[in-house]
């Protein structure tokens, strides 16, 4: 639980009383937590939410459903499933909207499925519902071995999409490449001239420049990746470990391109019928092999700390879960 803001090092373990499901709500023994950027955020009070402390960070989990409140339909108890919480999942048990639990399928291990809405969610919220990415676009994918990054370049692939993955370290690219990028590069970390990485993009995504780039990354990468953009491209804008970044407004000028927000847990909350309908793509994804979420797997709410820390970090490939299984 966070009572005071700050890094990992400030949570604690509590014993709390069982939560109960108010009408159209829904009590879920956890399974297994997928920790996220995010959660990171919201300890520290950064997020673009501020729950009342204590609070538990965790912002979705696998489990089953162990109750439900009145007015809920569709669920029951025992159903498999997978949840968008917000906060709180880091809890043995947490209590859910309806609207924000969906069953998995029979073949999603617990593990697999706590790993695959927050990032499958955005990805393609940000490639089909925020872009146009369509059959033979060029697709650039900043941060392309992490959990959205994987996600991005995975999807990209399933919509028929060029791929070219952007990383930070040679073993990240062959994360990346293994997930289906056709291409990539390696990019610095510390201080970095920005003028020739913004070359080695544009020579990586070919003389009329990417149609979409995927940035999870932002800081002083978003520059160079914007210079490498096609004409009436689309920047989408997705998260910013590395800082956020300033961008001449010229470049959206002479590129005619368009910068765009990506913000799906809002989307989820103004257009739920909008997730039910993606959520039912993703899982058919899912079932048929499109896609795999890359899971590291760490036991018990015990090591949540330790978890958060190599979040930190960005050392991370792909998603780290927490298995309470």
């Amino acid at each position: 639980m966070s009572h005071t803001p700050g890094g990992p090092e400030t949570l604690r373990i509590d014993d709390i009383p069982t939560p109960t499901p108010a009408a159209g709500d829904v009590l879920v023994k956890v399974q297994a937590v997928g920790l996220n950027f995010p959660d990171l955020l919201i300890i520290r009070d950064l997020y673009q939410f501020k729950p009342p402390r204590p609070f538990a960070p965790g912002s979705e989990v696998s489990g089953i459903v162990e109750a439900v409140g009145d007015g809920v339909t569709g669920l029951a108890v025992g159903d498999r499933v997978l949840a968008f919480s917000g906060w709180g999942g880091l809890a043995e048990r947490v209590v859910v909207g309806s609207d924000k639990v969906s069953k998995i399928p029979d073949d999603m291990p617990f593990e697999d499925a706590a790993a695959f809405m927050m990032t499958y969610g955005t990805s393609y919220h940000a490639l089909r519902d925020r872009a146009t990415l369509g059959k033979g676009d060029t697709l650039l994918v900043l941060g392309a071995s992490g959990g959205v990054g994987l996600a991005a370049v995975e999807l990209g692939k399933v919509m028929g999409a060029r791929v070219l993955a952007a990383v930070s370290s040679e073993d990240k690219l062959r994360t990346a490449l293994d997930a289906g990028a056709d291409d990539g590069l390696v990019y610095p970390r510390g201080d970095f001239d920005k003028k020739e990485l913004a070359n080695r993009f544009k020579d990586l995504c070919g003389k009329a420049g990417a149609d979409v780039i995927y940035d999870p990354v932002g800081g002083d990468y978003s520059e160079p990746a914007l210079r490498a953009i096609a004409w009436e491209g689309q920047y989408l804008v997705v998260g910013f470990p590395a800082g956020i970044a300033k961008l001449p407004m010229n470049l959206p000028l002479l590129k005619a391109c368009s910068i765009t927000g990506v913000f799906w847990g809002a989307a989820v909350e103004r257009n739920p019928a909008r997730h039910a309908e993606a959520t039912t793509e993703l899982f058919g994804f899912y079932t048929d092999g499109k896609v795999k979420p890359k899971v590291e797997v760490m036991q018990g709410l015990e090591n949540a700390t330790a978890a958060l820390e190599k979040l930190s970090q960005r050392t991370v490939q792909g998603k780290l879960v927490i298995s309470l299984g």
